[in-house]
């Protein structure tokens, strides 16, 4: 609580959803239970570039992103088990560069998997993309759909602002 004005100071929480081709981020904004909607976007690498490149990219634009909307935390999608085991890698080196950006910029780090985020915005932990999207849209009372990156990571910042106490880098 802020001493002078009695109000919660808030508290601006990044979600990410990683992705070795699109990344998707969303910024909301908790002051008490009211969330607000800051800003969302997709991170694209050009296709058939070098992994490396694409990951300098990656870890490039969600800097980017950190400097220009300056969130309190980070909360990102852990990775689910792929079939193949190629591309699970791929998003794995993806994933570590987006933590190491977040961390870099001073970020303490919080991972949800992607039932708990599904859980957290559609009440199912199975609930489809478009579930999601439609949630999202209810939840921050937005005027149009969000792209499906865009709305995962605005789900997985939801979801941190409801697991956590309201203080930067603190879950409950």
């Amino acid at each position: 609580m802020a001493a002078a004005t009695g109000k919660a100071a808030p508290l601006r929480i990044l979600g990410i959803d990683p992705g070795s081709r699109v990344t998707g981020y969303g910024v909301v904004e908790k002051v008490g239970h009211d969330l607000r909607f800051v800003s969302c976007g997709a991170i694209r690498v050009a296709p058939g570039r070098p992994l490396a490149e694409r990951l300098k990219e990656i870890h490039d634009g969600i800097g980017e992103v950190i400097t220009s909307l300056r969130p309190d935390v980070a909360a990102v999608e852990e990775i689910f088990v792929a079939a193949n085991p190629r591309s699970a890698l791929t998003l794995g080196h993806a994933r570590g560069v987006l933590l190491l950006a977040a961390i870099q910029h001073g970020l303490a780090v919080h991972e949800y998997p992607a039932r708990v985020v599904k859980q957290a915005v559609a009440g199912s932990g199975r609930a489809p993309k478009a579930q999601v999207q439609h949630m999202v849209r209810v939840f921050l009372a937005l005027a149009g759909a969000p792209s499906e990156d865009a709305a995962d990571a605005l789900a997985v910042a939801l979801c941190h602002a409801n697991h956590c106490n309201g203080l930067p880098g603190v879950v409950s």
